[in-house]
């Protein structure tokens, strides 16, 4: 393992991994990776978690290569050195705030989306120049031994390198000094990481989770945009790993007088896209292991969370398949309403006025996300102002998570720091500002050296913009 790492090191000090050429030629190669394995990743992917091709694709492969491909033909711009404004009085000079790479970088990555979270994180440490080791999921196996195998086939192995292993070969990593640390992962975890890098002083990005809400508001009431809504929640829930996901809808809020109309609506949808009852279903993945399939049959086993379930609840310990699950108002001091759910089981709460749910998400830690759906604009500024999110999203759920163009990150316990495109750019790179100064011309201050004087001086520059300014560069040169 130090080896490598010193190997990491010396081939970002020989400056390579600093051409643009050499960031390019990475990305193009990684784009060959993904696109002639393509296969392997979907075998990957269904042998760790029962992902279908159409899933794995959506959710995974799509999602790298269209990262890919926006990174290389954002490059240049990204690279540019970007001008600095600077005041008429510090004429001649100019100013210029420069992109530089981190350094050697290290990138946990998470098991529930095994491609899409290691190797997205990589595009934008690959983009920033930087040299990068790679921790997957020990809890992905099948997709941990293709990262380990087809990586280094493709791109330079002196400077991108994976390791595999387990929490063990993770705490061995965190003992060592690195330049950046991005994770992605529980909080539980997200804390050990943070505590080790401090050791050190290492930047982290930490991407998390939380429980993040649905409010559903007053598109009830057209029955034509009340199964639309029906329709995303039931797709954003269900659809990508079986609800095993930080973005994923972990809850919903809803007024008491449309409850039943939203669960009937959510029913209908759940038996159309997935199956009407436990040994129908798919099109669904399954859940990653015995451990957390035990913890989300433990949720259940509440006998006032039992008695709150409304539809579904079966489940197959054989196959480690949960039936999409909805819950009616289970205690609000059960731990299903208190921790992360991060699979298949979706409690409703209902509240009498839906002004109440922006209460109810300010009494629980920040989510990574909100989504609300409503077409009341006063009540989406509401939203906006009065709760902190790591993201908003308005009448969808989980499609801000594609936008390149839009930063994704936590705030408080679900994380922070943020990547995506031009985002994981800056975050695998610091912005070094740069200034040049003129020789000539050259002023010196006349006045009689006293103490009390200067101390007046600069009293009085500060009090003014650019005057003050030049009275400020005339006194450093005698103070």
């Amino acid at each position: 393992m130090e080896k490598s790492i010193a190997e990491l090191r010396e081939t970002f000090k020989s400056g390579r991994t600093k051409s643009v050429s050499w960031r390019k030629k990475q990305l193009k190669a990684f784009l060959d990776l993904v696109n002639e394995n393509e296969d392997s990743i979907f075998k990957a992917l269904d042998q760790d978690l029962g992902k279908s091709p159409v899933e794995s694709y959506r959710d995974e492969l799509g999602i790298v290569k269209k990262s890919a491909t926006y990174s290389l033909s954002c490059l240049d711009k990204w690279v540019a050195p970007k001008k600095g404004d600077l005041p008429l009085l510090l004429f001649p000079s100019k100013a210029e705030v420069i992109p530089e790479p981190l350094g050697v970088v290290l990138i946990f990555s998470a098991w529930n989306f095994p491609i899409t979270l290691a190797l997205d994180p990589l595009i934008g440490a690959i983009s920033a120049g930087n040299t990068v080791l790679l921790k997957p999921s020990e809890l992905a196996p099948a997709c941990m031994s293709f990262l380990i195998q087809a990586i280094p086939q493709y791109l330079d192995n002196k400077a991108i390198k994976v390791i595999g292993g387990g929490a063990d070969v993770g705490e061995r990593l965190l003992e060592l000094r690195w330049d950046k640390i991005f994770f992605t992962g529980s909080p539980r975890v997200g804390r050990l990481v943070m505590t080790a890098a401090a050791k050190h002083l290492t930047p982290v990005t930490l991407e998390l989770g939380g429980k993040c809400p649905a409010i559903v508001h007053n598109t009830l009431s057209n029955p034509s945009k009340a199964k639309v809504t029906a329709k995303r929640i039931v797709g954003a829930k269900w659809g990508p790993c079986t609800g095993q996901a930080c973005i994923a809808i972990d809850y919903v809020l809803v007024e008491e007088k449309s409850a039943s109309t939203l669960i009937e609506l959510l029913k209908k949808c759940i038996q159309r896209f997935y199956g009407g009852n436990l040994k129908e279903l798919n099109s669904i993945s399954r859940i990653v292991n015995k451990n957390q399939f035990q913890r989300l049959v433990n949720l259940m086993k509440d006998p006032h969370v039992a008695a709150s379930v409304v539809y579904g609840g079966s489940v197959d310990e054989e196959q480690l398949v949960i039936e999409p699950t909805i819950l009616l108002d289970p205690p609000l001091d059960s731990e299903i309403m208190n921790e992360e759910i991060f699979g298949p089981l979706l409690p409703i709460i209902t509240v009498k006025n839906i002004e109440e749910s922006i209460e109810f998400i300010n009494s629980k830690p920040n989510p990574l996300v909100i989504y609300a759906f409503t077409e009341d604009e006063t009540f989406k500024k509401r939203i906006l102002s009065d709760t902190s999110s790591g993201s908003v999203t308005f009448n969808d759920a989980m499609i801000q998570f594609l936008c390149d163009s839009l930063p994704f990150g936590g705030v408080g316990q679900s994380g922070f720091g943020r990547y995506h495109g031009k985002y994981s750019f800056d975050t695998f790179s610091h912005e070094k500002s740069v200034l040049h100064r003129a020789f000539y011309p050259e002023l010196e201050p006349r006045y009689p050296p006293w103490t009390n004087f200067k101390l007046m001086f600069i009293k009085l520059a500060y009090g003014f913009d650019y005057l003050g300014l030049m009275l400020l560069m005339l006194g450093f040169r005698k103070s």
